[in-house]
C-alpha cells in the first residue's frame, strides 16, 4: 500500500480510501432496495479486512445512514489506527433555503457532536461541510465555527466536499479549507483543471465518483435509453487496455491513482473480495505519461450531462 500526505497536514493517508456509504445505506446503480444490505456484522468484517489490508483512511457522513456508528463499533479501542473523515449534515433545509446564519453554526456543532457519538471517538481528523455550494461557501460564520473546532480539539483539519468545479474553485480561493473533497473520474474530468491551485496550496485532494456509483464497471450494460451515448462512449476506453489493464473498473482506479495532485482514492466496497480486488489493481504499476494523456483526452464530450443526481431524479439509474 502506498501512503500520501494529505496536502499540508500532518495526516498520511493510503492511496485507497473506505467509502463509507455503502455499509450504511443503499447506493449506486439498481440499489434502492435496502435487501442488498450488508448487515452490520458483515460490514464490520469488511471494515476489519480493508484496515488489516493497508487501508487506514475511512470517509463517512451524518447522512450515509449507519455508517458512522458502523464505523465506531467496528474501529473502537483502535482509534489511533485509523484516519476517520466525516461530513455535517446538510445546511439547506427541505425547501432549499438556508437557515438564519446565526443559526448555522449550532446545526454544525450539533452535527458533530452526533458524528463524534457515533463514531465513538472524541475527535474527527477531517470534518467536511458536506455539499458546500456557493452561497454556502461565502458565509463567514461557518468559517468562524469551523475555526473554533479545531482550536478547540474537536477536529483535526476542516475540509469541504463540493460537487462542481466552480466551488472547488471558490474553496481553493478563501485559503481555508485544507482538504477537498470531489468528483473525478475516467469520463468527468472538469475538476481537473483546479488541481494545480490546489497542490501549489498545499491543500489535500480526496476523489470520489471514480466508478461512478458503479457505472464504469460490468454492471453498467443495462443502462436506461437515454444513456445511450454515455454506454457507447465507454466503449472507447478498451483502447487503454493491456495485459494489466482489462477491465474498466482496473482502468478508472489506475487513472484517478496516476494523477499526481490526488491524495487518496475513495473506492466504496460492499464485499472482502472487492477490497481484494481493487488492492491488487493499486498495487501494479500506474499509467504512464502517454497513457494518461490519452485518458484524458477520452473524457465525455458533453461534461455538463453527467450528472448523477439528476440521473437519479429522471429514473435514469
Amino acid at each position: 500500500m502506498q501512503y500520501n500526505y494529505l496536502g499540508n497536514t500532518d495526516l498520511k493517508v493510503s492511496e485507497v480510501a473506505f467509502g463509507g456509504v455503502e455499509i450504511g445505506m443503499p447506493y449506486g446503480l439498481k440499489m434502492s432496495q435496502a435487501k442488498h444490505m450488508l448487515q452490520k456484522q458483515e460490514a464490520i468484517e469488511l471494515l476489519h479486512h480493508a484496515l488489516d489490508k493497508g487501508i487506514n483512511f475511512f470517509d463517512t457522513a451524518r447522512l450515509y445512514g449507519e455508517s458512522e456508528s458502523i464505523m465506531g463499533e467496528a474501529f473502537y479501542g483502535m482509534r489511533k489506527d485509523v484516519i476517520l473523515t466525516s461530513k455535517c449534515r446538510h445546511l439547506r433545509n427541505a425547501d432549499g433555503s438556508l437557515p438564519k446564519r446565526e443559526a448555522l453554526q449550532d446545526i454544525v456543532r450539533l452535527s458533530l457532536q452526533e458524528s463524534l457519538k457515533a463514531l465513538k471517538t472524541d475527535y474527527i481528523d477531517v470534518f467536511m461541510l458536506h455539499y458546500a455550494d456557493m452561497d454556502i461557501l461565502e458565509i463567514d460564520e461557518l468559517y468562524e465555527v469551523f475555526g473554533n473546532l479545531q482550536k478547540e480539539g474537536l477536529i483535526r483539519y476542516p475540509g469541504v466536499s463540493v460537487y462542481e468545479d466552480k466551488e472547488t474553485k471558490l474553496a481553493l480561493d478563501k485559503g481555508v479549507w485544507k482538504v477537498i473533497q470531489l468528483p473525478f473520474n475516467l469520463m468527468d474530468q472538469k475538476q481537473g483543471v483546479h488541481f494545480k491551485q490546489a497542490n501549489e496550496q498545499g491543500v489535500g485532494l480526496v476523489v470520489r465518483s471514480v466508478l461512478m456509483r458503479g457505472l464504469l464497471t460490468d454492471k453498467s450494460f443495462q443502462l436506461h435509453p437515454e444513456l445511450k451515448a454515455v454506454q457507447d462512449h465507454m466503449q472507447r476506453y478498451r483502447q487503454l487496455f493491456n495485459s494489466e489493464i482489462d477491465s474498466l473498473p482496473a482502468l478508472a482506479m489506475k487513472f484517478a491513482a496516476s494523477i499526481p495532485e490526488i491524495a487518496s482514492v475513495l473506492v466504496g466496497f460492499d464485499k472482502l473480495a472487492f477490497v481484494d480486488q481493487a488492492l491488487e489493481i493499486f498495487k501494479g504499476r500506474n499509467l504512464n505519461e502517454d497513457q494518461v494523456k490519452l485518458a484524458k483526452s477520452l473524457s465525455y464530450p458533453d461534461q455538463s450531462f453527467l450528472n448523477l443526481a439528476q440521473w437519479d431524479k429522471n429514473g435514469w439509474l
